[in-house]
């Protein structure tokens, strides 16, 4: 079997029992970093061969892995902090269990985003996460000017020495709205910044971050369908994406929306 494991995103006392009881009776724990997590592993008390698992091998590792659970072994996959898949590695693991019809499973616990919405205080009633922006431009502009219009809270991950460019990116695409920069949470020095994105983040950077933005305003604009979804494409938003923005803004069905498209 294979076991997706949470682990703390700061607190080393945030792992739950039953993520202590699988890392203790698994066969082999891969970790991002066999490093960073000896330190987890100390405090637990558990000593298991450990092997490396991250963004640069994961095909090559995963198929190792897979073999080894094929021949009856129990694995846990733990990342660097919190939940292994969602912005960290194992989602070509996930697949190659799929592909090939072997256990696996996932142990709930830690990840930053929803303490980081919790603290932030904004709607949590409808929220998206994006994870870490795209590096490439082309494919950062269109993502952004994609959610532009999107009314839920927004969700980012930025590193320390990225987060006033980031911030700067958010302003641009999406205006001048109210942000939380949620910082080493569970750690000795967590914080809540609020600001105007057009500000800028305020402060020196430290520490990992995750940026909350308001969901865009009501739209005010008597624009109809033909015109908002001209905007969307001219600006490079996928056209799947473009559809249902344009659908949800104006209460159509997709279908309806995608015709325009042709006669475009």
């Amino acid at each position: 079997m294979l076991y997706i494991v949470a682990t703390p995103i700061g607190n080393l006392k945030d792992i739950t029992y039953r993520a202590a009881e699988v890392l203790a009776s698994a066969d082999v724990i891969a970790c991002e970093d066999t490093r960073h997590s000896m330190a987890l592993l100390r405090s637990l008390n558990i000593k298991k061969p450990l092997v490396s698992y991250h963004k640069f091998n994961e095909r090559q590792e995963g198929e190792k892995i897979a073999e080894l659970v094929a021949s009856g072994k129990n694995v846990a996959l733990i990342s660097d902090a919190g939940t292994p898949v969602i912005s960290d590695p194992g989602n070509v693991l996930v697949g190659i269990m799929i592909e090939r019809g072997l256990p696996y499973t996932v142990i709930p616990g830690a990840n930053a985003f929803v303490p980081a919405l919790v603290l932030s205080g904004f709607d949590a009633s409808r929220f998206s996460f994006f994870g870490f922006l795209p590096e490439k431009k082309k494919e950062r502009d269109a993502l952004l000017a994609s959610i532009a219009p999107r009314r839920e809270t927004l969700i980012f991950y930025s590193a320390p020495h990225d987060v006033v460019k980031t911030v700067g990116y958010l302003a641009a695409a999406l205006g001048n709205r109210r942000a939380a920069a949620v910082r080493e949470i569970t750690k000795v020095y967590e914080s809540v910044e609020f600001f105007n994105l057009e500000e800028g983040y305020p402060n020196e950077p430290r520490g990992e971050y995750v940026l909350v933005v308001e969901g865009a305003p009501e739209r005010k604009s008597a624009s109809t369908p033909e015109e908002e979804l001209a905007e969307l494409l001219a600006a490079g938003v996928d056209k799947k994406e473009a559809v249902k923005t344009v659908a949800a803004n104006h209460g159509l069905p997709k279908n309806e929306v995608y015709k325009l498209t042709i006669k475009n």
